[in-house]
C-alpha cells in the first residue's frame, strides 16, 4: 500500500514538524536568553544603585548622549557631575563602569584582578597573546624574560639612534613647509618611532622613514585603531561571525594580514643573519641583548624555546605599543607646546643653552632639562596616549568613601578622566 506525499504522514509532513520542533525551540531559547539578559540587567542595576548617571536608554544605553565628533567633551561634564566614577551603559546589559578619582583608581590598580576579556579581545587577531593580553603566571614569565631589554645601561645606547631618527623626520620636515606651511605630522612621527624601535629593539639596519613599503603598516595601524574603537561601539559587531561578513570586518582582516606581514619579514631578516658565520658569537659576547635577540636566544623556565607563535605575539605586540603609543604622545607634546607659545620658548631656550654648539641631546642632558621635563609630564598628564585600562573585579571591592562592588564587574579606570581631577 502506497502513501501519498501529500498524507501528513509522508516525507513534507516529516519536515514540517521539524520545522515547527526547530521554531518552538527557536524561540524558547530565545526567551531563555531575554530573560537572561534581564535578571543581568536588575542585577547591575542593583550593584551600581550608589553611582548614579545620566538616564539610558534599556536597549540602547547612553548612545544618545556620545557623539562621535563631541565624545571626550561630553564625558568631561560627566566627571565634574558625578564624583569619582559613574556607569557608562552601551547596550542591554553592557556598560563600562568609569573610574576617574585617582584614590577609586589606586584602589583598583592596587589589586590583582584580571584584565577585562571583554574589550581585548578585539586585539587577539591583530597582536595575539603577547604581554599587553597576557594574565597570571605566563604574563610574569614573559615579563622577566624581557626584562633585560629595557636594561638602564642599554637604553644608553639608543639615545644616538633616536637623535639620528629624529633628524631625518625634521630634514623632511624642512621641504614640506616650503610646499605648504602646515603640516599633518602625525604619520610623520609614527614613521619616525617605527624607525627608531626597528633599529633599537629589532637589529633592523636601514631607515623605515625612507622605505615606501613601511608606510602601508603604518596606514595598517591607523586602520586597526579606528576599526576597533568603532566596533566596541556597535552591539552588532561584538559576534565574530557577524563581524568577518561586514565591510569593516573584512577591512580588519585584510590591514593584520598587511601587520603580520611586517613583522613576520622583521623575524625572518633576524633569524637569516643569525645563521651567518660568527654572528650567534657576536651575541653571545653582547652584555645586553636587544628585544627581538632575547625572543630568539629566550629559554622559558621549562628548558624550552619561546614558540612561534608566542614569538609573533610579543613581536607584533611591541612593535605597535612600541611606537603608535610614543608617537601618539610626542604628537599631543607638540600640540601642547603649540597651543602655548610662551612655555614652548622656554622649553626652546633650555634646550639651546644645552646643546651649546653641539648637534643632538646625549644621555647626560636628559637630567639637566627640569623644565621641558614638566612640560612633557604635563602634556602627558593632561593627553595620555592610552587613554583607559580594563579590569574585571575578581572580588568584591570597597572605596575609600563607603561605596562598594560586587565580584564581576567590568571597571575602566580612565586616565583622561583621573588627569582632569
Amino acid at each position: 500500500m502506497s502513501v501519498s506525499v501529500l498524507s501528513p504522514t509522508g516525507p513534507l509532513g516529516s519536515v514540517s514538524g521539524l520545522l515547527q520542533v526547530v521554531t518552538l525551540l527557536s524561540l524558547v531559547l530565545l526567551l531563555l536568553k531575554a530573560a537572561q539578559l534581564y535578571l543581568r540587567r536588575q542585577w547591575l542595576l542593583k550593584a551600581l544603585k550608589d553611582f548614579p548617571s545620566p538616564p539610558s536608554h534599556w536597549l540602547f544605553g547612553h548612545k544618545h548622549e556620545f557623539q562621535k565628533d563631541q565624545e571626550l567633551q561630553h564625558f568631561l561634564k560627566w566627571v565634574e557631575k558625578f564624583p569619582c566614577a559613574c556607569p557608562r551603559w552601551l547596550w542591554g546589559s553592557n556598560f563600562a563602569f568609569q573610574v576617574y578619582d585617582p584614590d577609586y583608581a589606586k584602589v583598583i590598580l592596587g589589586r590583582p584582578d584580571p584584565k577585562s576579556h571583554e574589550p581585548y579581545r578585539f586585539l587577539v587577531p591583530w597582536i595575539g597573546y603577547g604581554l599587553l593580553l597576557l594574565n597570571g603566571q605566563t604574563w610574569f614569565q614573559h615579563r622577566r624574560m624581557l626584562t633585560p631589554a629595557f636594561h638602564y645601561d642599554i637604553l644608553k645606547t639608543y639615545v644616538r639612534i633616536m637623535a639620528d631618527s629624529v633628524q631625518i623626520m625634521l630634514d623632511k620636515w624642512e621641504k614640506l613647509i616650503t610646499q605648504d606651511p602646515y603640516v599633518e605630522f602625525f604619520e610623520h612621527v609614527s614613521l619616525m618611532t617605527l624607525d627608531t624601535i626597528m633599529k633599537c629593539a629589532f637589529s633592523y639596519q636601514g631607515s623605515i622613514q625612507l622605505d615606501r613599503n613601511s608606510h602601508s603598516y603604518i596606514q595598517a595601524v591607523g586602520n586597526l585603531n579606528k576599526l576597533i574603537c568603532s566596533r566596541l561601539r556597535n552591539a552588532f559587531y561584538q559576534s565574530d561571525f557577524i563581524y568577518r561578513l561586514t565591510p569593516d570586518g573584512r577591512l580588519s582582516h585584510y590591514a593584520c594580514q598587511v601587520a603580520h606581514q611586517h613583522t613576520e619579514q622583521v623575524i625572518k631578516l633576524r633569524k637569516a643573519d643569525l645563521q651567518k658565520e660568527g654572528e650567534m658569537e657576536k651575541i653571545r659576547r653582547k652584555r645586553h641583548l636587544d628585544f627581538l635577540d632575547i625572543l630568539l636566544c629566550a629559554k622559558m623556565e621549562n628548558g624550552h624555546s619561546l614558540s612561534d607563535q608566542n614569538l609573533k605575539a610579543e613581536v607584533d605586540t611591541f612593535m605597535f605599543e612600541g611606537h603608535d603609543t610614543t608617537a601618539s604622545g610626542i604628537s599631543w607634546i607638540l600640540y601642547a607646546l603649540a597651543m602655548h607659545p610662551k612655555h614652548q620658548q622656554a622649553c626652546r631656550e633650555e634646550i639651546q643653552s644645552l646643546l651649546g654648539d653641539g648637534a643632538f641631546i646625549t644621555w647626560d642632558h636628559l637630567n639637566r632639562m627640569p623644565y621641558t621635563t614638566m612640560c612633557i609630564k604635563e602634556a602627558l598628564r593632561i593627553y595620555p596616549p592610552v587613554p583607559n585600562i580594563s579590569r574585571v573585579l575578581s572580588k568584591p571591592i570597597t572605596f575609600p568613601d563607603g561605596r562598594s562592588l560586587p565580584k564581576g564587574v567590568r571597571s575602566f579606570p580612565v586616565c583622561t578622566g583621573l588627569c582632569s581631577t
